[in-house]
């Protein structure tokens, strides 16, 4: 996948604000609306923007309990990790998963509305499963940051733009 100096300053701006029309981006990087257009229809074609999101507050939809919880396996094999990631994405609670390397196999932002539900969470999910050796919840305390917004590389250059 590739893109230009304009395109990277596109994906700076967007990953921003997602909400500015075409026109107003335009003006920003120097094209026509339609210019600007063709190209954000090129960079969600060709995966480069994946999706275009709203960041929740968890609190103010009454989900104020956040945890980080690591996952270890019973097993690290192919249809276990699968059948595994297949559960995270169907799963509500959990925001996001990361299969990572190191002491645990998973890494899970999960909120909930309470620590009963919580617990009620990790008997179904957790306890449930017989693939899962064990799981440590670390109890978020403050949200420091929240955002997906990725330093922009250009394929030329090593450092961010």
């Amino acid at each position: 996948m590739q893109y230009d100096h304009i395109d990277a300053r596109i994906l700076e701006i967007v990953q921003k604000n997602n909400r500015l029309t075409s026109e107003v981006i335009g003006d920003m990087v120097g094209l026509s609306a339609t210019a600007c257009q063709r190209r954000l229809k090129r960079l969600r074609s060709t995966g480069i923007i994946e999706s275009d999101v709203s960041i929740v507050s968890a609190r103010a939809v009454g989900r104020p309990i956040q945890m980080m919880v690591l996952v270890t396996l019973e097993r690290e094999r192919s249809d276990i990790v699968d059948r595994f990631k297949k559960a995270i994405r169907n799963t509500p609670e959990v925001v996001s998963g990361f299969y990572v390397t190191g002491e645990t196999d998973f890494v899970l932002y999960v909120t909930a509305c309470d620590m009963e539900d919580y617990e009620q969470f990790t008997r179904r999910f957790f306890y449930e499963n017989p693939d899962i050796k064990g799981f440590k919840t670390l109890v978020v305390m403050d949200r420091v940051k929240a955002g997906f917004a990725m330093p922009i590389v250009l394929p030329d250059q090593e450092q961010p733009v």
